[in-house]
């Protein structure tokens, strides 16, 4: 079993760096204003960037880590248990809250930064004085929180599987409901018992 534990957080942690590693990636290689000329007004001509591809493939495997670490530890509400003070307990149902809204967040800002940086060529993308370009820090924050997301799962995970076992039920004795008691003998008159005297030369001298 821990071989186990430790082989799904190698992998879940594997992909939960490297979609942070493409998210700063693609951070470094988007589409700057500085990158976008200007012919004529109402025209911005964009370079090809990266960032396309390098936010997908960082969506992807967040996207991948999470559904490793949810398959394999399944969802704690579907799960009951019956000892309300583990702490472990707790701690994985608040990482388990906290790791899918993170992972909610850093999968919309992936995907929101891959998408606005599908510019190629003219684009009738002018506004005012301004080229639409996606804004600094946006797959850095999706990188950012990749690596909670994943850290948290991870968490999740451990103390879910070291959390307490139920307590065993007693086996319920055999004989419980049944009466024990001392045998009732009956008591043996001390009075002399007579016999009638043809029944006992009867029984002597047949």
């Amino acid at each position: 079993m821990e071989r186990k534990v430790v082989a799904v957080c190698a992998v879940v942690g594997f992909l939960g760096v490297l979609s942070a590693a493409l998210g700063f990636a693609a951070e470094a290689t988007r589409v700057k204003v500085s990158d976008v000329q200007t012919t004529t007004p109402g025209e911005c001509i964009y370079p090809r960037s990266p960032a396309l591809a390098l936010g997908l493939i960082s969506a992807v495997c967040l996207m991948l880590a999470q559904s490793t670490i949810n398959t394999v530890a399944g969802c704690i509400c579907c799960k009951r248990h019956p000892v309300p003070s583990d702490t472990n307990w707790s701690v994985a149902l608040i990482s388990f809250i906290i790791s899918w809204c993170t992972f909610i967040i850093a999968f919309l800002l992936l995907l929101t930064g891959a998408a606005l940086n599908d510019q190629r060529g003219a684009e009738n993308m002018y506004f005012g004085s301004f080229c639409y370009v996606v804004k600094p820090g946006v797959f850095s924050g999706g990188a950012v929180l990749s690596l909670a997301s994943v850290a948290l799962a991870i968490v999740y995970y451990v103390a879910l599987t070291s959390s307490k076992s139920p307590p065993p039920t007693l086996a319920t004795p055999q004989n419980q409901g049944i009466a024990m008691g001392q045998p009732v003998i009956p008591q043996q008159s001390s009075e002399p018992v007579f016999v009638h005297e043809d029944t006992y030369n009867r029984q002597q001298f047949p």
